[in-house]
């Protein structure tokens, strides 16, 4: 019996490598503004308010890796999970 080769993600077969996701928002309006991410990210649909769309993304197991200011109104969160 030859083995089975996945090269396409199958639902129920775990990816084991690293997740990363760039989230941008602006901060003086708590509204997304982009999310950037690694293939295999394990995602949600993104919501307007940013506070929601990193609080969805906290709850599937990401962690904040840093938090950098781009320009005056731009923060930009590194998850990675």
């Amino acid at each position: 019996m030859r083995p089975i080769r996945i090269t396409e993600p199958v639902i129920g077969y775990a990816w084991t490598g690293r997740h990363v996701v760039i989230l941008q928002c602006r901060s003086s309006t708590n509204t997304f503004f982009s999310l950037h991410s690694s293939l295999h990210a394990l995602l949600e649909p993104s919501k307007i308010n940013c506070a929601e769309t990193l609080s969805q993304l906290l709850s599937i197991g990401y962690q904040v890796a840093s938090v950098t200011q781009l320009q005056p109104d731009i923060v930009q969160y590194l998850l990675v999970m």
